[in-house]
């Protein structure tokens, strides 16, 4: 079997769909292919950038089969284009993909991660956000008013003595403004604030942060973008397969 082969075969067996990081984790376990070469996610980074070989890209670092592409768009996962960029469903699917890469990226981390009850069902990938987060419920951190402002937030990173280390709100489309209120609510914490939004949106937050409302929050809110996340995601997973880190 070629290096090809074996990429789609994984993403096949991942149901059709699957994130650059769930190949890297999985692909290599398929023994009949052999990778001689120093540089193996690479090769698999260029194999699926290949729109000749069946496999296409959904949305930046989510690819899937073609053979499952009708299958795929049933379940809402369309393929990202800048005509339908700014539709109602790739908004919400784009909110829980990047949801979903969060609370992946948080288990690498050996967080305990949460996510609102009401996303548990859905999809982001070829799971379920319910199926990846490692918290069914929301540690109880603080006074039941600050436990029911902060069981909204998109996704919780928590520590091993179940005190929030990050929150994070996924800002498709809407003003941040909702987000930087729950955040200005929960600023007695010392977890890390992070908007996750389009690098296209960073100079609205600019501005939007500034506002003499948000003052006592304006040092604490960070700014990440879709694409930095989807590099970190990634460069976590390929650093998790490394037999020795320095």
């Amino acid at each position: 079997m070629n290096q090809v082969e074996a990429v789609r075969q994984t993403i096949e067996m991942l149901g059709g769909v699957a994130t650059l990081a769930q190949i890297n984790q999985n692909v290599f376990k398929i023994g009949d292919c052999q990778w001689k070469t120093k540089t193996p996610y690479a090769s698999i980074r260029r194999i699926v950038r290949h729109n000749k070989v069946g496999i296409y890209r959904i949305k930046p670092g989510l690819y899937g089969l073609e053979t499952f592409r009708r299958q795929l768009e049933a379940n809402g996962m369309i393929e990202e284009t800048p005509a339908n960029r700014d539709t109602e469903a790739m908004r919400e699917f784009n909110h829980y993909y990047y949801q979903g890469l969060l609370v992946e990226y948080g288990n690498m981390k050996q967080m305990g991660t949460y996510v609102p009850r009401q996303d548990f069902h859905r999809r982001y990938s070829n799971r379920e956000l319910g199926e990846v987060c490692t918290l069914k419920s929301l540690p109880h951190f603080s006074t039941d008013k600050v436990m029911r402002r902060s069981s909204t937030i998109d996704v919780i990173w928590f520590n091993k003595r179940d005190l929030p280390d990050s929150f994070f709100e996924v800002e498709h489309s809407t003003d941040f403004q909702n987000s930087l209120l729950k955040y200005d609510d929960l600023c007695d914490f010392s977890a890390r604030m992070i908007i996750v939004a389009d690098k296209r949106r960073k100079a609205e937050f600019d501005k939007k942060i500034k506002a003499f409302a948000f003052e006592p929050i304006v040092s604490r809110v960070e700014f990440l973008s879709y694409d930095s996340l989807i590099r970190q995601y990634n460069m976590a997973q390929e650093r998790m397969s490394l037999d020795v880190l320095l």
